[in-house]
């Protein structure tokens, strides 16, 4: 028997996800919890003895690593600096390490220093993997380009999990999406045909959470919930016998194109089920800009009446915004606060282009010698977030001239008085209709968090005034809003701390390029 650490390492605490001033208003560490992990965890021996520490959520000792025969680390791109020092303190303790998820899988050079790479998706290669650690190899590398058909994987270690950590724990239904957007590694990682599990495995997972006695928020973590249709409606219908028969404990959210807006089934079916948000990527409101990245499902649409029928179903938009596109204008970032503003889109996730690894633009761009030494961005680069490190490449119009328009959107989206009116908006178009039935420790930690809430921003802070202003509006004229609006509010806590970090960051990058010079910049960071 053997004990198996899994780590995840720490993301930046200035990402656009990481909103734990929000999370401490409900008692919680972190968003969410590190599904990777934990699905990896299922296909190991179930008599191994097993650990799991979130680094975003609680400290790692050397205590913890001592304890381990192996230390099994996952994690993404903004990750990447973290995981490499965790190798080396791994090392330092006379452990062995064993990587793999995305970023691993895509730029497994950069970890060349792990005892073992299981890269992929783990159905496929872990089986020699665990067969040579069998065996006494004592290091290798271990890929696999065949996709696992979804009935292989795992229920996972939920059990692993401390629950209350979390504001909401992640359930997988699909891997891989239809459509062939050049700047998305999803369809490099995991193709353009969706492979979904049974609606018996997705039961099975949230059988396993009710029988931990979790509640509340459900996220299906998948790329495209819609990428296939048709087994959608399924896993929603038979989602719907279950969540009645439980009593309706869960409400969901989910990742989808926009085309979910064109089928009212599907919509009414995620509206019964308490689906309360869905991240959608809109990227540029540009037609242009829209059809030279190959986002074609996104040409020729009317996004305000596409948001506005998502909104008559009780579901939030958040929604996906890119600035540094080849072929964009000065007028791209005031196009983009225009859909934003009469989108009502509340949380927009605004970043900077980034060329990820082994993306069809990423390839483009470095067939016209356009792509940064990757080398030279490790060694630059003290973390990766989209907010505040994209344009890895020589753009088409000045650096200086997007980074300024990333700070104008940054400046105004988040703007106090204008989103906290966005959210009124928003609440006025929303037809909430909750089935989620929260017992008495439900409604005690929501209580809680609302009063904490008030300290923070309802008593002596600037946004107090729209705060007030909002909470009696929707009481009072639209109070299925209410809860809704709150939310959505509190997440200004985190947002306007962000857009303060973001700004000081990329402030002082346009002075640094300003003075360095663009084109000395450009070639120092390709390798010239």
């Amino acid at each position: 028997m053997k004990k198996i650490l899994f780590v995840y390492p720490p993301f930046s605490d200035n990402g656009f996800w990481n909103y734990k001033v929000v999370c401490g208003l409900m008692g919680a560490k972190y968003p969410a919890a590190p599904l990777g992990l934990i699905t990896v965890a299922g296909l190991l021996p179930k008599e191994w003895e097993m650990k799991l520490v979130d680094m975003n959520a609680e400290p790692l000792s050397d205590q913890d690593i001592e304890w381990a025969d192996l230390v099994f680390i996952g994690g993404m791109l903004p990750q990447q600096k973290n995981m490499l020092s965790l190798i080396d303190r791994v090392h330092s303790l006379g452990k062995k390490t064993v990587l793999g998820g995305p970023d691993p899988s895509s730029q497994p050079e950069i970890y060349a220093k792990s005892d073992y790479l299981v890269l992929g998706e783990a159905e496929k290669t872990i089986w020699p993997f665990l067969k040579d650690l069998e065996n006494g190899v004592e290091k290798g590398i271990y890929q696999n380009a065949e996709k696992p058909a979804m009935c292989e994987t795992p229920v996972p270690r939920y059990d692993l999990l401390n629950l209350n950590h979390y504001l909401m724990i992640g359930v997988q239904f699909s891997r891989g999406c239809p459509f062939n957007c050049e700047f998305c590694d999803i369809i490099e990682l995991y193709g353009r045909v969706p492979r979904t599990k049974s609606p018996d495995q997705v039961i099975k997972e949230l059988d396993f959470l009710y029988e931990l006695g979790y509640r509340g928020h459900v996220d299906f973590v998948d790329d495209n919930f819609i990428g296939n249709k048709k087994d959608g409606k399924a896993i929603l219908i038979r989602l719907k016998e279950w969540s009645k028969a439980h009593n309706y404990p869960f409400f969901y959210s989910t990742e989808a194109s926009i085309n979910l807006a064109d089928d009212d089934e599907l919509l009414k079916l995620m509206q019964e089920l308490d689906f309360r948000y869905v991240f959608v990527g809109i990227e540029s409101p540009n037609p242009e800009i829209l059809k030279s990245t190959q986002k074609f499902q996104n040409v020729n649409r009317k996004l305000e009446e596409d948001l506005d029928k998502i909104y008559r179903h009780g579901i939030v938009v958040n929604a996906g915004l890119i600035v540094g596109f080849d072929g964009e204008t000065s007028e791209s970032a005031k196009t983009i606060l225009e859909i934003v503003e009469k989108g009502k889109i509340a949380m927009a996730m605004v970043g900077l282009l980034y060329a990820l690894p082994n993306t069809q633009l990423t390839r483009r761009l470095q067939k016209e010698g356009r792509i940064f030494d990757n080398t030279t961005q490790v060694k630059e680069l003290s973390e990766v977030d989209q907010t505040t490190t994209g344009i890895n490449f020589v753009p088409t119009r000045s650096r200086v001239e997007i980074k300024k328009d990333f700070l104008y959107l940054i400046k105004h989206i988040y703007d106090d008085k204008i989103y906290f009116n966005r959210i009124k908006r928003l609440g006025k178009a929303l037809r909430v209709k909750p089935s989620q039935k929260r017992g008495i420790k439900g409604i005690l930690k929501s209580a809680r968090a609302f009063f904490r809430l008030i300290g923070k921003m309802g008593l002596f802070s600037k946004r107090a005034l729209y705060f007030w202003r909002n909470i009696f509006l929707f009481l009072f004229t639209k109070p299925s809003s209410l809860e809704t609006a709150v939310n959505l509010m509190a997440m200004h806590l985190h947002f306007k701390e962000q857009s303060k970090y973001i700004t000081k960051t990329i402030t002082q990058e346009i002075q640094n390029l300003e003075e360095f010079g663009e084109e000395n910049f450009n070639a120092k960071m390709l390798g010239k």
